[in-house]
C-alpha cells in the first residue's frame, strides 16, 4: 500500500514510490532512505536463497549481525565508501577490514546490487495540491520532468563514486543507463460529476503527466487474452471497497470519447504504457464532467466473471469491471475493454464500430485514396500497414494512420461515410513487424514479453487531430488471412452487391494466430468480438444501412488476401497485398 507513512511500495517485479515524501537531493539523503535500504535488504535475501558466494562473503565478514543488520552495516559502508577510499575507511573502521580484504569480490556484490536494482519496473509519481489545478502550470510540468533526471542522475553518481572509491580506479566506458525512474507520472484530484454509485473513485488521483525512459521493457505475466467481455445487468454490491491510495487514473480520450481508466497499483506498468496509445483528457475534460466511459482494473472484490461491462443507463456511462487477477495481467485486457464500451457508444451514435486500420495513403503519381481494412486479431491489418510503410520510399509520399486497431464509420455534413479513429498509439505483434523496425523505433517504444510467443510493442503511430477530423473512405476491406492466392482467388477481390460483401463480413473468418486463446480457422461475426456481438441487432442494421450506403457512393468494397496465417507468408503476404492495391488505386483514378 502506497501511504504517507510508507512512501513507497514494491509489490513482485515494480517498485513504486511518492517523490514527495522519498525526496533525495544529496548522496546522504539517497543511502539513509528506507527504500534504500529495503532494496538492499531484499538483494541479500536473493543472494542467500541462492546459495551464492556473495552471500557466504557477506555474511562471514559481518558474521555477528542478521540481514537486516547487514543491509544497514553495508549501507553505512556505503556512505563512508562515497567520501573515502577503501584504504581510508579501513584505517578509521576496524569493523570493514573483512568487506574490504577482497575488493574484487566487493564491487561484484555492488555491481550485481545496482543490476538488482535496476530489474526491478520502477515508477514514481508526484501529487499535486487537492484540486488546485496544480498541473495547469507548465512550471510544475518542467519540475517535473527535472525530478526525474536529477534522480538518475543521484543514483548514477552515487553507484560509480562508491564503486570508484572501492577500487581505486576510473572506469575507462561510461554506460548512461536509466538508473532512476522507467516511468513517473505527475497526479491531481479533480472533482468530477461522480455518481453516487462509483463515490470510492472520487479520491482517486488523475494522472495529468507521463514521462517514460524508453527503450521500455516491461514483462507482464501474461501474453495473450482469453474469453469474451460478458455483460452484466447490475453492478455487484460492494465491489468498489477500494483504498484509493492504491489507485490511478488513466483520463483517455477514446476518439471523441472522454474514458476514466482506472487501475490499482499492482498493474501499473499496464496502466501507464496506456500513455503510448491514447491522448490524456485536458483538465477541462474531467473538471465538473462525467466520462462517457470507465473501466476499473484490478477489483479484489468478487465479479460474476473476470472481464464484465455493465451499461448504465441512468448514469449515461458505460462501465467495464475487471477482477484483480494474475490472468489478466496483459495490456489487450486495458485496450480491448475500453475499445468494447467505445463500440457500444458509437452504436447508440448510430456509427458502425470497425475493428480494423484505416490509411490515408498518397502516391508518387499524385493519387490519392483512404482505405479500411477490417478484420480480427492476427488477420493483417497492423501488418498491411507496416508493409505500406516499408513501401514507401518507392511508392509513396505520403501516408497518414488514422486507425491501426478500432474504428468506427460515421456521415459527414455531405452524407459521406467517414471514417474515425480511437487511438494515437499500435499494440503490434513484434514478430510480424518488417526486420529492423522495431529497433528504428526503438527510442519511443514500450516492449512487452520480447523473448516470448506474441511479444508485443506499443508505439505511437499518428496524431489526436487525423482519428477525429472524418476521413471519406474511398476502399473498405477485409482482411482474409487464410486463403492462399490462386487464379480463383486474387490478392484483392471486389464484391459487386452488398449482400455479398455483408455474408463475407459477418461471417469474420480468419485463421487464429496465437494471440488469443483460439486455435485453427475460427469465425466472429463482423471480425468484432468488442460490442458488435453484445449488441448485435443494433449493430445489423447500422451494418445494411452503411453498406448500402457505400455501394450507392461508389466505395469499393472488397476482401484482400494478406495470407498472414499461412506459414512462410508471414511478411510476403501484406507486402503482396499492399503492392496490389497501389495498382489499383493508379488505375481508378
Amino acid at each position: 500500500m502506497v501511504s504517507k507513512v510508507k512512501a513507497y511500495t514494491i509489490t513482485g517485479k515494480k517498485v513504486i514510490f511518492d517523490y514527495s515524501a522519498l525526496y533525495c537531493d544529496t548522496p546522504e539523503a539517497l543511502l539513509k532512505s528506507s527504500l534504500c535500504e529495503d532494496v538492499v535488504e531484499r538483494f541479500i535475501e536473493r543472494i542467500a536463497t541462492k546459495g551464492s558466494s556473495l552471500f557466504a562473503f557477506i555474511s562471514e565478514s559481518l558474521p555477528w549481525t542478521t540481514r537486516k543488520d547487514m543491509a544497514r552495516e553495508i549501507i553505512k559502508l556505503f556512505r563512508l565508501l562515497f567520501s573515502y577510499t577503501a584504504d581510508e575507511v579501513m584505517a578509521m573502521k576496524e569493523e570493514y577490514k573483512g568487506l574490504l580484504a577482497d575488493r574484487e569480490q566487493m564491487y561484484e556484490f555492488i555491481e550485481e546490487l545496482y543490476n538488482f536494482w535496476r530489474r526491478f519496473e520502477r515508477f514514481f509519481y508526484l501529487e499535486t495540491p487537492e484540486r488546485s489545478k496544480y498541473s495547469k502550470s507548465g512550471i510544475h510540468h518542467a519540475q517535473f520532468i527535472k525530478a526525474n533526471e536529477e534522480l538518475k542522475n543521484l543514483v548514477l553518481y552515487v553507484y560509480r563514486r562508491v564503486s570508484e572509491h572501492l577500487t581505486g580506479k576510473n572506469p575507462r566506458v561510461y554506460r548512461q543507463l536509466p538508473a532512476g525512474a522507467n516511468m513517473g507520472m505527475l497526479t491531481e484530484k479533480i472533482d468530477w460529476d461522480c455518481p453516487q454509485l462509483y463515490s470510492p473513485l472520487k479520491e482517486i488521483p488523475f494522472i495529468r503527466l507521463t514521462l517514460m525512459e524508453p527503450p521500455l521493457i516491461l514483462y507482464p505475466e501474461m501474453n495473450k487474452r482469453k474469453g469474451r467481455f460478458e455483460e452484466i445487468k447490475e453492478i455487484p454490491e460492494g465491489v468498489f471497497s477500494i483504498e484509493p491510495k492504491e489507485w490511478f487514473c488513466f483520463p483517455a480520450k477514446v476518439g471523441d470519447l472522454t474514458g476514466f481508466i482506472y487501475f490499482h497499483q499492482d498493474f501499473i506498468s499496464l496502466g501507464l504504457s496506456l500513455s503510448n496509445l491514447f491522448e490524456i483528457a485536458d483538465y477541462n475534460e474531467i473538471e465538473s464532467r462525467r466520462p462517457d466511459l470507465m473501466l476499473v482494473f484490478g477489483l479484489k472484490e468478487k465479479l460474476p466473471a473476470k472481464t464484465v461491462f455493465y451499461d448504465d443507463r441512468d448514469s449515461g456511462i458505460l462501465v467495464g469491471l475487471i477482477q484483480h487477477d494474475e490472468e489478466v495481467d496483459y495490456f489487450g485486457y486495458f485496450k480491448k475493454m475500453t475499445l468494447t464500451l467505445h463500440n457500444i457508444a458509437m452504436l447508440r451514435r448510430q456509427r458502425l464500430p470497425l475493428h480494423g486500420a484505416m490509411v490515408y495513403l498518397r502516391l508518387k503519381g499524385g493519387e490519392r485514396a483512404n482505405i479500411v481494412l477490417v478484420g480480427d486479431s492476427g488477420a493483417g491489418k497492423s501488418e498491411t500497414l507496416e508493409a505500406f510503410r516499408t513501401l514507401a520510399e518507392d511508392h509513396i509520399c505520403e501516408m497518414k494512420v488514422i486507425f491501426d486497431d478500432m474504428g468506427s464509420l460515421g456521415l459527414d455534413q455531405q452524407g459521406r461515410v467517414v471514417g474515425y479513429g480511437t487511438e494515437i498509439g499500435a499494440f503490434v505483434r513484434l514478430d510480424d513487424l518488417q526486420p529492423g523496425y522495431a529497433y528504428e523505433e526503438i527510442d519511443r517504444s514500450i516492449f512487452m514479453n520480447p523473448d516470448k510467443t506474441n511479444a508485443r510493442l506499443i508505439i505511437p503511430v499518428t496524431r489526436y487531430h487525423h482519428i477525429i477530423k472524418g476521413y471519406p473512405v474511398d476502399y473498405l476491406f477485409y482482411a482474409n488471412n487464410y486463403e492462399q492466392v490462386d487464379d480463383e482467388h486474387p490478392v484483392i477481390e471486389f464484391f459487386s452487391v452488398p449482400e455479398d460483401a455483408l455474408n463475407v463480413f459477418r461471417s469474420g473468418a480468419r485463421l487464429a494466430k496465437g494471440t488469443t486463446d483460439e486455435k485453427g480457422l475460427v469465425h466472429t461475426y463482423f471480425a468484432n468480438p468488442f460490442g458488435a456481438p453484445q449488441r448485435r441487432s443494433e449493430h445489423e442494421a447500422l451494418a445494411v444501412e452503411y453498406f448500402r450506403k457505400m455501394f450507392e457512393s461508389n466505395v469499393k468494397v472488397g476482401q484482400v488476401r494478406t495470407r498472414l496465417g499461412i506459414e512462410g507468408f508471414e511478411q510476403l503476404g501484406p507486402r503482396a497485398a499492399a503492392l496490389e492495391l497501389f495498382r489499383i488505386i493508379q488505375r481508378q483514378v
